[in-house]
């Protein structure tokens, strides 16, 4: 199976820094799994619409895509993260990693920082 599609994955850091969620939704599953340092595993489209619209502690920033690779099902990621986490400013580094169902659309989500909750 070779359906990763780094396309998809510029199109979620884009749609994340705007704002643009119905635009960020429509890349996932409707039985995505996202996992994140320090929070409670993300299971289905309510839940991630729920953390995205009111339970995300970042705001106000952008992501610096420094790497990002493709291979089977699966994109890579090696970034930055500026902005602020709960109203204070904050800088970090993260790799994200999104894997893709067969149709194309992406499952599961794991993001790695030295965070304790992102």
């Amino acid at each position: 199976m070779d359906n990763a599609d780094p396309d998809v994955v510029r199109s979620y850091y884009e749609s994340v820094d705007a704002e643009a969620y119905e635009s960020l939704f429509a890349l996932f599953d409707d039985d995505i799994r996202y996992e994140r340092p320090g929070q409670d595993d993300i299971e289905g489209m309510d839940a991630l619409r729920d953390f995205y619209l009111d339970g995300r502690p970042l705001t106000e920033g952008s992501h610096e895509v420094h790497s990002l690779t493709g291979e089977d099902d699966t994109v890579a990621v090696r970034g930055r993260f500026n902005g602020l986490q709960d109203g204070t400013r904050v800088a970090f580094g993260f790799a994200d990693f999104f894997v893709f169902t067969d149709a194309g659309t992406i499952g599961r989500r794991y993001t790695y920082t030295d965070r304790d909750v992102v």
